[in-house]
């Protein structure tokens, strides 16, 4: 594989992808490169759902190989939430402080050790004439009470991984990308691509 196109227009997802591609001399390409790139509607129920909505309409309109990915911030302390609905949890347009603020507000009576949570990838890699292949990682760890660190984005700044004092917004990128959700996702995918 020398070229993928990664199905996202955000430019903090891009930065990562082109990161952890590039150790494989794999050119990431993203909907920012495409000519009249649309915007696919997130209607899945799943992490699964939704990726695979995005790889598989960019792939149909582009006759090309995509990957796309899901992402978001499960906390158990509040079912699950918020689930598929990270990025616009506090509604649209998505505003990733107005999404820290509403979980640190439903999180304010939670004491220390109900904290815990954990960031979720789900990979699909749409291919014409293929069925989508899906591949996912996790990362572990607890809510902050405030913000803190100017790295990342999303829920970074509250989110305290498992071994870390840190949040993962305070982590300088190389360290972030070891331990990441999309990293251990990226894992599970290059074993798939490179072990045929």
């Amino acid at each position: 594989m020398k070229k993928i196109v990664i199905a996202t227009k955000n430019k903090g997802k891009i930065a990562e992808f082109k990161q952890f591609f590039s150790k494989n001399n794999v050119e990431v390409v993203s909907l920012l490169d495409l000519e009249d790139a649309p915007d696919i509607e997130e209607t899945g129920k799943t992490f699964e759902e939704n990726a695979a909505l995005k790889a598989e309409e960019i792939s149909r309109r582009f006759n090309i190989a995509v990957l796309s990915d899901d992402s978001g911030l499960i906390i158990d302390a509040l079912d699950g939430r918020p689930g598929i609905f990270s990025a616009r949890y506090a509604g649209e347009p998505t505003d990733d402080k107005a999404n820290i603020r509403k979980v640190l507000g439903e999180l304010s009576e939670v004491p220390e050790a109900e904290r815990t949570a954990r960031f979720i990838c789900v990979l699909a890699i749409a291919v014409p004439d293929k069925e989508t292949v899906f591949y996912q990682g996790y990362c572990k760890g607890t809510i902050g009470h405030t913000e803190i660190g100017e790295n990342g984005f999303g829920y970074d700044p509250i989110f305290i991984p498992d071994g870390y004092t840190q949040t993962m917004a305070e982590l300088p990128p190389e360290e972030k990308n070891k331990i990441s959700h999309r990293k251990n996702a990226i894992s599970q995918l290059e074993k798939g691509l490179y072990s045929k």
